[in-house]
């Protein structure tokens, strides 16, 4: 049954809870990186609700940096006690299914967060080797050809991404290709505009 007494967090709280559980910048970056991205799906998906989208993107490793070993069961728990919505925390929750969590992704918001989340971390990987280090001038293609190294961005698991693009339906190319624009529109923030 949904809490229908929760509040609905607004992005500035989002925010500051972000950085009240992450003061690595890398892990700030990120989340940034995956609230830009979620935020670009919902306009490509005809969705309403880009607030609540661009929330769950910023939150979703809340707990990562602190407490690594309960990935996801943190976030719940710390969510749950702050009276979040039921809908944000399973969105947030089911990016970790099969890797730190049973909570499968059913709706479209939460089918995109498992999939882009890791994609993220490749293309800002692949964006800091090019020339330029810029995601301004990145093709899907430099993306691919980085994809078949296994060595390189090792911790990326790229099966939950090509997972993540068939329960959306989605070309694997065009996935790639919408999340570096997602990424593209806060280049600056995510400290990947480069030297173009």
């Amino acid at each position: 049954m949904l809490n229908l007494s929760c509040y609905r967090p607004t992005r500035e709280e989002a925010f500051e809870l972000l950085k009240e559980f992450n003061k690595d910048e890398s892990h700030i970056k990120h989340a940034l990186s995956v609230e830009a991205v979620m935020k670009h799906f919902t306009e490509l998906m005809g969705e309403e609700d880009i607030e609540k989208w661009g929330i769950v993107g910023l939150v979703h490793d809340l707990d990562f940096e602190m407490y690594p070993e309960e990935h996801c069961k943190k976030t719940e728990q710390i969510l749950t006690e702050r009276n979040w919505p039921e809908d944000f925390i399973r969105a947030i929750v089911s990016h970790g299914w099969g890797i730190c969590s049973d909570v499968e992704p059913k709706e479209t918001m939460e089918k995109v967060l498992y999939t882009i989340d890791e994609l993220t971390g490749l293309i800002s990987a692949t964006a800091l080797v090019r020339p330029s280090k810029s995601i301004l001038d990145m093709t899907p293609k430099s993306v691919k050809k980085k994809w078949k190294q296994s060595s390189f961005a090792a911790g990326v698991d790229r099966t939950v991404i090509e997972k993540g693009a068939e329960m959306l339906g989605m070309e694997l190319d065009k996935v790639i290709e919408e999340t570096i624009k997602g990424m593209q529109k806060v280049a600056e923030e995510i400290g990947l505009k480069g030297n173009l």
